[in-house]
């Protein structure tokens, strides 16, 4: 099985002695969520019950609306054919949004403290309005994405030996020795083609064979355009179907934007808008916002007509483009444009590492590729394909119209130089630019009593 970054999440959430709350493991299908509770329970707790509720629609039933904790917990025991032992029992209530009144019930069964409960859910965000009632205070939201690549490293048997020396190259800001820089580059290349979704890295693995795992990943794009058409209302079907298959074509374009007139050429954003935000909810695609300028908060800046869409994985990304495009990416066949995967690769990676995306485009100043906000400032981040990294008239403008940045990179097939403004680092170093955790913020209390009042003697 392979190694996720989500398990310690629910180790930690588990060994939480305050813990008073359900957590809820969202994102799309595929990702993995299921398969890492099943694990989880099997290494940690002695009773495990698993409802499926869209495999098991009777399931449903055990929620009635107006029912209370005992009435629930008899029908669940009951299913289970199994004893509930409290304080030893985890509860996984799987597609959770196919029973909007279980995710209801969840204030209810975790306040009565007996079991431990998950949830996961691939369509949350697109069923939201079917919930009447959110348990507040009671669930813990966790974003669950495909394998980044760290753990696709570490499902590729690449020892920690290796990723701490590397660790310390972009530490001291040296060099990457030559030999690796090509073994990692390689390793690179294989996970644009293979992605990060489970079962298609599990194959590879287990199989070394590209095209099984491509065939998983066209299974996984059939099963997405199944949930649009399952889940859409009608009205909005189509349109949420062109914007889906839109996306690689429009990609591999120069122009930054997104072009809703590249699929109909009377196309506005007014209609589309609900079906692009169905396609974000439901965790297929990644939106890029344009900001007016470098700055934080960045979210004040954002220009949300203007946009670029990714999909959520880049191996989904090559399985829905030409044919034996993962042979010729291996092969580094100089012919084939790798750009727009590589573009689409960092953007699925700066997402799983915390960061909202955005970037920048102006008339005077070019585009820069990625504008990402954290605690110390703003990050700019280049992706160059080609031996001309050091071409980026886009960035020089920035740099310098005055503006101050934490810190500017462009990541190439360089093993790593640095000047006084940019670091050109290789692609595989997306492995350190892992979102600095918010601090805590400590308030003195405030002490009123040597203060002179007006009226006071």
């Amino acid at each position: 099985m392979l190694k996720r970054k989500i398990d310690s999440v629910l180790r930690d959430w588990k060994n939480d002695s305050h813990k008073k709350t359900a957590l809820c493991l969202i994102g799309a299908r595929q990702t993995g969520k299921t398969t890492a509770v099943r694990m989880f329970a099997r290494q940690e707790y002695s009773c495990f019950l698993e409802l499926n509720f869209l495999d098991n629609p009777q399931a449903r039933a055990i929620f009635e609306p107006e029912d209370g904790v005992e009435k629930i917990l008899q029908r669940i025991s009951a299913i289970s054919q199994t004893s509930l032992v409290p304080g030893k029992t985890l509860i996984l209530l799987d597609e959770i949004q196919e029973c909007p009144q279980a995710r209801t019930a969840v204030k209810f069964l975790v306040e009565d403290g007996r079991f431990d409960y998950i949830e996961t859910g691939s369509l949350l965000g697109v069923k939201v309005q079917e919930i009447k009632s959110y348990p507040v205070g009671f669930e813990i939201l966790v974003n669950v994405y495909p394998l980044d690549f760290e753990e696709f490293l570490w499902a590729m048997n690449v020892q920690d030996s290796l990723l701490d020396y590397l660790a310390s190259c972009y530490r001291d800001k040296k060099p990457v020795d030559g030999f690796i820089h090509t073994q990692m580059m390689s390793l690179f290349r294989l996970y644009l083609v293979i992605g990060g979704m489970p079962e298609a890295v599990q194959v590879y693995r287990d199989t070394g064979n590209v095209r099984e795992a491509v065939q998983i990943q066209q299974r996984i794009l059939d099963l997405y355009r199944l949930d649009i058409a399952k889940y859409t209302a009608p009205r909005e079907r189509i349109k949420v179907q062109d914007l889906f298959a839109s996306i690689p074509s429009q990609l591999n374009e120069k122009s930054p934007r997104f072009y809703l007139t590249a699929i109909n050429p009377n196309a506005r954003l007014n209609r589309y808008e609900s079906g692009l935000i169905w396609l974000i909810e439901a965790g297929t695609v990644l939106p890029c916002y344009a900001v007016s300028e470098p700055v934080i908060p960045l979210a004040l800046q954002e220009k949300r007509s203007m946009f670029r869409l990714f999909l959520a994985d880049t191996g989904l990304l090559c399985a829905s483009l030409d044919q034996n495009i993962q042979a010729r990416i291996l092969s580094q066949d100089p012919s084939v444009n790798i750009g727009v995967l590589l573009e689409n690769v960092f953007a699925q990676l700066f997402t799983a590492a915390g960061y909202q995306l955005n970037y920048y485009n102006s008339k005077k100043h070019g585009e820069v590729d990625f504008v990402l906000g954290s605690q110390e400032g703003v990050r700019l981040a280049e992706i160059k394909s080609g031996s001309d990294w050091k071409r980026h008239s886009a960035l020089n403008n920035v740099l310098a119209a005055g503006w101050k940045f934490e810190q500017t990179s462009v990541f190439c097939q360089s093993p790593g130089e640095y000047t006084e403004q940019i670091s050109y680092l290789p692609w595989y170093f997306i492995l350190f630019w892992k979102k600095p955790e918010t601090p805590d913020l400590i308030i003195p209390p405030f002490n009123f009593e040597s203060l002179d009042f007006p009226g006071q003697n």
